[in-house]
């Protein structure tokens, strides 16, 4: 140390004597930017000059008794350089050049020139400061460079929460005057004229020397006076300013203010270390209550979603058949209202809570905090087992709707088919009884009784013709029973009925010709043509008939080729029709010869053709309904011709987006697969492009929305299959909301590896190093390894259970570790890996995902929070004790973190409690779980 003193006076000091905190260079442009309000063209506020005269005065005089010397006049004992120099020295703790003795304006100038110069060097830029205007005892000038020297020597190193100086140190006053009623500190200048903020200060700290309940608001000068004279005696900060001159201007000097709270922070520095212990224990209580909130709404969400399954297996699986088409059309609706409105939803809602649960388990392991484990029956699998039972039973539902859809249709088609050839059956039959019971042979004439043998055999021609008919009643009824049909007892009634009937006429029918059989022999002339008319005419008029039965037919098609089928069987029906017209023609020619025949011969006809009730006029009248009949059946078929290439149409339109859609999703699977794999460039970059591609999937949905859209008129035409395409609907819905989640999980993934990376200091080099070892090892790109693979993943990265090289060297290269791993014959302990197997792997799938694996290797490879650490930092707060009280607590802790402990921790039970100590020590423990100390 040089002297910078009189001849007489010679102080002298080394660089450790004392020097005030005073930390190395760094750049002031920040703070010295919104500080710098020296303006070299105006003058000072005389207040604001006289506060900053005795604060400055009083500051550095504080530092230069430290050397055995003051100053009385701050802008005259400063004109040599001298005790500037010296002021430098003491505070800085360093050498400055050695100062020119002379007396001359040049030596002065040279000292000034080197001070200035020193504190240029510590980063500090002097905006209009010179040599000159110090020598020449600019005050004004004098003053900033005082106030510069004290900018950068005693506020630049106060920060909190990475703030700038200034407001590093307005947000310590306010932490610590926080829970004093009357004081809220927002600036450095009327915020602290009625003195309570200093009062607060002292008290926060030695709460011994203030009775702070006692001080007034309305008492200024008090409450100054009192904070500075307590802070003179035993806190060894100089009297900086006046009380009067504080109330009495408008607005403090703010600089003055800066000046002399912060000789309190620094006085107060020893009680940081208590602040950053309870910023710490801030920190973990924060990160335990988010966890906490987390794992509830995953209860909540997970009990919700699985209520919500609970509640629709159940309507899935109920297979209770309605009666009518209606009733199954709108069971049909409601499940596709679920399909469309209620479900998505909840698609959602189980992505978003793997999402959810992943995300938890991620900030747990990166907090040090034990897995979750969801309550019985909650866990992720639980969900996933649940959802799976509600697809099979959604599959089942609809699959069984369409049948039951397609199985009433066959009802009513058949019941109808039934009631037709039923009427046209009993209208056939009323009066045969009657007829065969007649026994008018017994009086009949010869030629009657050959009339009736005649007609007899006509009507057996005519019955067995009608054999066909009943046993199709019998089949229709029969399947209808097998079907299930609702109104199956009177179908079986009514064919019941036909069936007895029939076997009655049969008999009476048998009975009757061995009758007219036994009276044949006494008959010796029949009409020969009245004979072969009735023979023609009977199976003419049963064609008729059959004919009309068949163009009023009911039919149900469902494609293109049946419908083309039935229109070609009718035209080749129509094509008979010119031949069954000259039959007609001759069966009423045979009737015209019997007439001219009869005429000419004077013969008198007894009414009509005794051997047939078929008349001609029957025959014409059914010929004419026949031709009425046929263009009307060619409407019906052209109808559903039309309707069928409709339906066609519908087919081909949905697979030709189907087969777009399909494999289009098919290939973003595969996409998603191989991106997952080939992660390039940083994270961020990764996350980006999976969003971006995210996104490009989002856009697609407007393709589903009109395949779905397509898909419900195909269902609203009650089309049941499609030869078109090998995609359904729901193939194309399942694997859309796979895609969905595959994307969302994979961007997930990345988000989870940024907040791993973040949070443990991870650098790129290290994770693309993590993501090559695990893409190299996963053999099957399925985003998983096994035991033996990780195992070998963590050979190759040098990682040492075993022998915990790695946590003892540090980090390696794989060069290193190699040569590491033939120089000791490294093996992976059984015991160790099967410890690793169980932090990677809670759940003991037997499959360890990248998440996992690069979360178990920044905990391997990073320091964290650690019980030990949190019960260091309650124990600093508790003041070395072995409990801490809930006062305590709540002078150090935010209100709401304060609390929180206080209704946790339970009461020590040590030797040195006393009435209402708390165990930090089992508190602190619980937060990380046992196995962590």
């Amino acid at each position: 140390m040089v002297d910078y003193h009189a001849a007489n006076q010679s102080y002298q000091y080394g660089p450790n004597s004392g020097s005030n905190g005073a930390g190395g260079g760094g750049s002031m442009g920040d703070y010295m930017a919104q500080e710098d309000d020296w303006d070299r063209d105006l003058l000072l506020d005389p207040a604001w000059e006289k506060q900053q005269r005795k604060t400055f005065t009083a500051w550095c005089n504080s530092h230069l008794r430290k050397a055995g010397t003051q100053i009385e006049n701050i802008d005259e004992d400063f004109r040599d350089g001298l005790k500037l120099m010296l002021l430098l020295e003491v505070i800085s703790g360093e050498r400055l050049p050695k100062p020119e003795r002379g007396k001359m304006r040049v030596h002065k100038i040279n000292n000034v020139n080197k001070a200035l110069d020193f504190i240029a060097s510590k980063g500090v830029k002097l905006v209009s400061i010179g040599a000159e205007e110090i020598v020449d005892g600019n005050a004004k000038m004098t003053l900033g460079m005082i106030w510069t020297i004290i900018l950068r020597f005693a506020i630049q190193d106060i920060s909190v929460e990475e703030t700038s100086a200034k407001e590093g140190l307005l947000l310590w006053c306010q932490r610590k005057t926080a829970p004093y009623k009357n004081v809220n500190v927002q600036n450095f200048h009327i915020s602290w004229k009625d003195g309570l903020a200093f009062n607060a200060l002292i008290h926060r700290h030695r709460p011994e020397l203030i009775e702070y309940d006692k001080l007034r608001k309305d008492d200024p000068v008090t409450n100054l006076n009192n904070a500075f004279e307590v802070a003179e005696k035993y806190l060894d900060i100089p009297k900086m300013l006046d009380a009067e001159d504080i109330v009495g201007t408008l607005r403090p000097d703010e600089k003055a203010i800066m000046t002399y709270v912060s000789c309190f922070y620094h006085a107060f520095s020893g009680a940081q270390k208590a602040e950053t212990a309870a910023n710490r224990i801030c920190k973990v209580l924060a990160v335990n209550q988010e966890n906490e909130h987390l794992m509830e709404d995953y209860e909540r969400l997970a009990s919700d979603l699985l209520e919500w399954i609970r509640r629709t297996i159940p309507w899935l699986e109920d297979r209770v058949p309605q009666k009518t088409i209606q009733e199954m059309q709108q069971k049909l609706e409601d499940f596709r209202d679920y399909r469309r409105v209620h479900k998505p939803p909840k698609v959602q809602e189980k992505c978003q809570l793997e999402i959810n649960f992943n995300t938890l388990q991620t900030k747990l392991r990166l907090s040090n905090r034990p897995a979750f484990m969801p309550s019985e029956g909650k866990m992720v699998s639980d969900i996933n087992n649940g959802w799976q039972h509600l697809e099979q039973a959604e599959k089942g539902y609809e699959e069984w709707l369409l049948n039951e859809i397609r199985r009433l249709e066959r009802l009513d088609h058949l019941a109808e088919k039934f009631r037709q050839k039923a009427s046209i059956h009993e209208a056939w039959t009323d009066g045969k009884e009657a007829m065969l019971k007649h026994r008018d042979y017994e009086t009949a004439t010869l030629s009657d009784i050959k009339a009736l043998i005649r007609k007899h055999e006509a009507f057996e021609s005519d019955l067995a013709a009608h054999q066909d008919r009943v046993e199709q009643i019998a089949a229709i009824a029969q399947e209808l029973n097998e079907l299930d049909y609702y109104d199956s007892h009177n179908v079986n009634t009514r064919c019941q009925k036909i069936c007895d009937q029939w076997d009655a006429l049969g008999s009476l029918t048998h009975s009757r010709r061995e009758a007219l059989e036994k009276t044949e022999k006494q008959l010796e002339t029949i009409d020969q043509l009245h004979l072969e008319y009735a023979k023609r005419a009977a199976p003419f008029n049963n064609w008729m008939e059959s004919a009309m039965e068949d163009l009023q037919d009911m039919f149900i098609v469902h494609t293109i080729e049946e419908i083309e089928g039935l229109i070609s069987a009718h035209d080749q029906f129509k094509s008979t029709l010119p031949d069954a017209d000259r039959e007609r023609e001759a069966i009423l020619a045979i009737h015209k010869e019997a007439q001219r025949i009869a005429e000419s011969n004077h013969i008198k006809l007894s009414g009509s053709n005794p051997y047939t009730t078929v008349t001609p006029q029957i025959i014409n009248s059914k010929w004419e309904k026949v031709q009425q009949l046929v263009p009307k059946r060619d409407h019906a078929l052209l109808e559903e011709q039309s309707k069928q290439q409709s339906n066609e149409h519908l087919r081909r339109q949905f697979a030709s987006q189907a087969n777009i859609v399909g494999p289009w999703i098919q290939t973003k699977m595969e996409e998603i697969g191989r991106i997952s794999i080939e992660m390039n460039g940083t994270l961020e970059d990764q996350l980006s492009h999976l969003k971006q591609y995210e996104r490009s999937i989002v856009d697609y949905k407007p393709n589903l929305d009109l395949l779905e859209q397509q898909h419900q008129l195909i269902q609203e035409a009650l089309i049941f299959d499609n030869k078109h395409t090998n995609y359904t609907m729901e193939h194309i819905r399942v694997g859309w909301e796979q895609l969905l989640t595959t994307i969302a999980r994979t961007i997930n993934e990345v988000e989870n590896q940024i907040l791993t990376r973040d949070a443990k200091g991870i650098s790129q080099e290290q994770m693309q190093e993590f993501r090559a070892s695990f893409n190299h090892f996963d053999k099957d790109h399925g985003g998983a390894l096994g035991p033996e693979e990780f195992k070998a993943c963590l050979i190759s990265l040098g990682y040492d259970v075993e022998n915990d090289r790695q946590k003892q060297t540090g980090s390696m290269d794989s060069d290193d570790f190699r040569a590491l791993l033939i120089s000791t014959g490294y093996s992976l302990g059984d015991a160790e890996f099967n410890r690793i197997m169980s932090v990677v792997d809670p759940n003991h799938s037997g499959l360890v995902t990248f998440q996992a694996f690069i979360d178990f290797m920044s905990r391997e490879t990073t320091d964290t929070d650690t019980a030990d650490q949190v019960i260091a930092s309650f124990k600093v707060l508790a003041g070395d004790k072995n409990f801490i009280t809930a006062e305590e607590l709540r002078r150090e802790l935010p209100p709401d973190q304060a609390e929180y402990c206080i209704a946790r921790m339970a009461p020590y039970q040590g030797p040195d409690a006393v009435p209402g100590a708390l165990d930090y020590k089992s508190f602190s423990t619980a937060l990380y779980g046992e196995s962590d100390l």
